[in-house]
């Protein structure tokens, strides 16, 4: 008698999405593949690429072979809780710097707060020099 599949929670499966610790949602099925990291024709940023989502488009999208769907029967640690996937994932933009309206990058300005006092010094230095030799 087989044993039921072992079923995993979107919220951990997500927490799998490393080079050293892969793991993908495929039809429902969830595969740890971080032992074939290393020896996946696409490389290893494909894998990558497919976790924290549903990967099942991105697997069928490639056109695998019916050896290469034979093979992740060896990968298989279980089921989704379909209940668990987000309906929607929630768009956040990435973070921008604060507006600069005169458009003056900080870098320049960090230079310029470095050299000024720099030139005026050496101004002054020049200056005192100048006046003491004449």
């Amino acid at each position: 008698m087989a044993s039921d599949p072992v079923v995993h929670r979107f919220e951990e499966i997500i927490r799998h999405n490393q080079t050293k610790d892969c793991w993908l949602i495929i039809n429902g099925k969830v595969y740890d593949v971080t032992p074939f990291m290393d020896d996946h024709p696409g490389g290893d940023e494909v894998l990558l690429s497919s976790t924290g989502k549903d990967a099942t488009n991105d697997f069928e999208d490639v056109g695998h072979s019916q050896d290469a769907k034979e093979m992740m029967n060896k990968y298989y640690i279980g089921e989704i809780d379909p209940s668990t996937i987000p309906a929607k994932r929630v768009y956040q933009p990435a973070k921008q710097a604060a507006y600069n309206p005169d458009k003056t990058s900080e870098f320049v300005i960090k230079i310029l707060q470095f050299l000024v006092p720099l030139l005026i010094l050496g101004l002054a230095v020049t200056i005192r020099y100048y006046t003491k030799t004449e």
